[in-house]
């Protein structure tokens, strides 16, 4: 079985972005992530009411970093610390060397590669550092923005499962990409 640990924090840099630890003080921008209905359409989870809530998931991410359960970072530009977006693997199993990433953009961001550029980076991360083996995304089967940033990034198709999750009164269908440490480009 694989150890993992993040402490300390690993920020990590690519061409155009810095990743680094989410705090308390990006709550504000925390808050329109998860707040807004565009972006939050194809995440099963409550699209939060305040700050407050905002605040709750902050704090979230933090008990998973320290019990190495998971690893979030605030994508931001290298010219501007704000916080931009978020990017991570959850789900750590260290008994199966797989994990879960997700992400999400500020949509004013949308569509300049970024997110590709940030899971390039957290992939890497994952394989080199996590010592994993395989990484997984499931997204929703109609988030084709999210499937093309995955397709880009090497990671295949394996599943799509027929109304799985149940979420507001109904149930949904999810889509299961992943990338093989063995097939994964090295940049």
């Amino acid at each position: 079985m694989v150890s993992i640990s993040f402490n300390p924090f690993p920020n990590l840099e690519t061409e155009r972005l810095y990743l680094r630890r989410i705090v308390k003080e990006d709550v504000n921008e925390i808050f329109a992530l998860r707040s807004n209905k565009e972006i939050m359409k194809y995440v099963p989870r409550p699209i939060a009411k305040s700050n407050e809530e905002a605040m709750e998931h902050i704090t979230l991410l933090e008990e998973k970093l320290k019990t190495n359960e998971g690893i979030n970072w605030a994508i931001t530009l290298k010219s501007d610390p704000k916080l931009i977006g978020i990017i991570g693997h959850f789900n750590i199993k260290p008994e199966h060397y797989r994990s879960e990433i997700g992400y999400m953009l500020l949509p004013e961001y949308h569509g300049k590669g970024i997110i590709s550029e940030a899971v390039k980076k957290v992939v890497k991360y994952g394989f080199i550092e996590m010592k994993l083996h395989s990484i997984a995304a499931i997204i929703d089967p109609e988030n084709l923005a999210s499937e093309k940033v995955l397709q880009k990034n090497g990671f295949i198709k394996e599943a799509h499962l027929k109304e799985n999750e149940f979420y507001q009164g109904r149930f949904v269908d999810t889509v299961i990409y992943s990338l093989l440490n063995k097939h994964f480009s090295y940049p």
